[in-house]
């Protein structure tokens, strides 16, 4: 019996950290959405293709936080590859957040990029 209770004793400190974890995550999401949502047009340009997911989970994440971005996929427009390539870019999906480019969606360099 000793031996189950520990055994319960550890499961439930886990599912505590781990629920720990999990809401940690959710609050520190939250307010970098609410610091993203302050973008105004044009602050956040996220160069894309049609075939990519990590551009289509960008596209979700920016989407489902109700941020303000401006795509400019590559696959459809000559202009944004134009534009992709001037920037010397190297893969998609590529943010440019106000004059700053950076590869890779990355929730906290933008909301940083933002308050610079």
């Amino acid at each position: 019996m000793p031996r189950l209770r520990e055994v319960v004793s550890l499961a439930l400190i886990a599912a505590v950290v781990l629920g720990g974890a999990s809401v940690a995550s959710h609050y520190h999401e939250q307010r970098l959405a609410q610091r993203m949502a302050a973008a105004q047009p044009g602050d956040i340009v996220m160069f894309s293709t049609t075939e990519c997911p990590y551009c289509a989970k960008a596209r979700v994440w920016l989407d489902e936080h109700r941020v303000n971005f401006t795509e400019c996929n590559l696959s459809v427009s000559q202009a944004c590859r134009q534009a992709f390539e001037r920037l010397g870019g190297r893969g998609v999906p590529t943010f440019v957040v106000q004059g700053q480019v950076r590869s890779g969606f990355d929730p906290a360099w933008i909301a940083g990029a933002l308050g610079r």
